[in-house]
């Protein structure tokens, strides 16, 4: 069989290398799970896969070997998956308008995921469009899967038991754009998920969104993480925008990943006390933001 689609990912090429958004793919851009959708009706069958999932949360068996059986079950021709795709996923109502967003800004926007690009390239094609979807990269397992539909077969990104580690495709991205920057400088990496499976990459971040009221969120209150709860890709939205006006990157980032600056930069000395002179950022109502607030020392994320 030969590969329907490789690992090369979509040619996007955004103005700003000094920021870059990863996103992952379902409970968090859809509500569903594009893999559950399909085990469910055209492979092992809901108890099954709920067995098999359990099996991965005991640890008795790991995601890459569990994921091979589940989308081995699988017998349905690749373009009936999309109708299965298009009949029971629900997209975020406001994730097209924050993709637009994201263009309009240059920002690169990320899919990060434990599944199969051809399945998320489609679901992308089907609700976006083709025009819209070739502008959002996807990282995540390619696959082989026959014309007819009776073997689907993963090809792992990375030879570990996860198959793709996020964490690692975050550190790579973040390499790679740190090459484009002057002075070697780190991107700002912001991340989106919704479980507690996104933590490797989350980890990697330096401001960190969690949808409100799933897993991932009741993890970052448990173990005090930082992070910004949000309902709707609106509310993400809104947070970039004021992370990208207030024009001053570095606040928010990780203390190791801030480019380090002249300890006078902004400062002068009061009494032996080192005070920061420079303005904060305010709204148009006179107050600083929830977001400038919280952020003011940086987004902290649990080793």
């Amino acid at each position: 069989m030969a590969p329907l689609y490789s690992n090369s990912v979509a040619k996007i090429f955004p103005t700003r290398k000094d920021v870059a958004i990863f996103s992952d793919f379902d409970g968090t851009i859809f509500m569903q799970d594009t893999g559950h959708i399909l085990f469910d009706r055209h492979g092992c069958g809901t108890e099954h896969r709920q067995r098999l999932d359990e099996q991965i949360h005991t640890g008795e068996r790991s995601f890459r070997d569990v994921s091979e059986e589940m989308w081995g079950s699988l017998n349905v021709p690749f373009d009936e998956s999309m109708k299965a795709m298009k009949e029971h996923l629900v997209i975020d109502p406001d994730f097209a308008d924050f993709h637009d967003f994201c263009i309009r800004e240059g920002v690169a926007f990320n899919v990060i995921s434990a599944g199969l690009e051809p399945v998320l390239r489609g679901v992308l094609n089907e609700f976006l469009g083709h025009h819209a979807s070739k502008r959002i990269d996807i990282i995540s397992n390619a696959a082989e899967i026959s014309a007819d539909g009776s073997e689907w077969k993963p090809i792992w990104r990375h030879d570990s038991q996860l198959g793709h580690d996020k964490s690692l495709s975050v550190k790579e991205c973040r390499a790679h754009l740190r090459k484009q920057l002057p002075g070697n400088r780190n991107p700002l990496i912001i991340f989106v998920g919704d479980g507690v499976s996104d933590l490797p990459a989350a980890r990697e971040a330096d401001v960190l969104f969690a949808r409100t009221g799933l897993r991932l969120e009741e993890y970052c209150k448990e173990h005090n993480i930082e992070y910004i709860p949000f309902d709707s890709f609106a509310d993400i939205e809104r947070e970039v925008l004021r992370i990208l006006d207030s024009g001053d990157l570095e606040r928010y980032k990780k203390p190791h990943n801030r480019t380090p600056q002249p300890s006078s930069l902004g400062k002068q000395k009061f009494f032996g006390s080192a005070i920061d002179t420079r303005k904060s950022r305010r709204t148009e109502k006179g107050h600083m933001s929830p977001i400038s607030a919280r952020f003011n020392k940086g987004i902290t994320i649990a080793q």
